[in-house]
């Protein structure tokens, strides 16, 4: 294993949606048992300390990051313009797979938010990996196919004309899939702050806990701390319901 120094604070940041990562689970989903020995002995297994930096914006692509443990921000900084986060990557992702098939440089940088184990795959290996085996190439290229989609379905989140509260309702429902089923609802933890939330939807952090004080009032949620409890998932889903007419009405309007 190889230890990686902390990366420099990359100061304040905004933070925005987009799927710049695949998850490992998915990419070994229906690979020959040769396939997955052959990307396993590839493999170069790295630890790096919160808040480390694993590749940046702009650098040529190395190869493909495997996020075996931890968390990270994808993290785009705009000439200009202050550094945004645009999406939380989280346990089993695969990173950099875009730019490591294009040859195009990294479009983001990668800062661990936890620490990590990464397994790295150098680009020309995971590239004659694709060569060789027909049925990965295949799986990946799905799995870009469904990246962009879930971008499309994301763009709501940007709309300066929706209410906070459905963006908030948006977000929420992308979080329930890592929640806990229990007998009075789906039960989760916050990963993110009030401010970090509301830097992803375009608002304020007092909006946010205004939104969030709105759900709890009407019984749609319980909030203690940072554990989430969803009482009334279909509510939940209403209010959210007009981030994808939104989305409609934006592509008639684009037509």
């Amino acid at each position: 294993m190889i230890w990686m120094s902390r990366a420099r604070d990359s100061g304040s940041v905004e933070y925005f949606f987009n799927s710049q990562s695949l998850r490992e689970d998915q990419l070994f989903q229906d690979m020959l048992p040769e396939a997955v020995k052959a990307f396993e002995a590839m493999k170069q297994i790295v630890l790096y300390p919160e808040g480390s930096m694993i590749f940046a914006e702009g650098q040529r692509p190395r190869g493909v990051y495997l996020l075996s443990q931890g968390r990270a921000n994808l993290v785009m900084r705009p000439k200009g313009k202050r550094a945004r986060i645009i999406r939380i990557a989280e346990q089993g992702e695969m990173l950099g797979l875009s730019a490591t098939i294009s040859g195009e440089p990294y479009e983001v940088t990668a800062e661990t938010l936890t620490p990590c184990q990464v397994g790295f795959i150098k680009r020309d290996d995971f590239l004659s990996l694709l060569r060789e085996q027909p049925e990965t190439c295949f799986r990946v290229a799905q799995l870009l196919g469904q990246s962009i989609h879930e971008s499309y379905e994301r763009f709501p989140l940007f709309d300066k004309t929706l209410p906070a509260s459905a963006k908030l309702a948006h977000l929420i429902l992308s979080w329930c899939a890592g929640g806990e089923e229990t007998d009075e609802g789906i039960r989760l933890r916050l990963p993110l702050t009030h401010e970090q939330i509301a830097r992803m939807i375009g608002t304020s952090r007092e909006t946010v806990t205004r939104a969030f004080g709105e759900f709890r009032r009407k019984q749609i949620i319980q909030l203690e701390g940072a554990t989430l409890l969803i009482l009334n998932l279909a509510e939940l889903e209403s209010v959210a319901k007009s981030c994808q007419r939104s989305q409609k009405l934006s592509c008639l309007r684009n037509f």
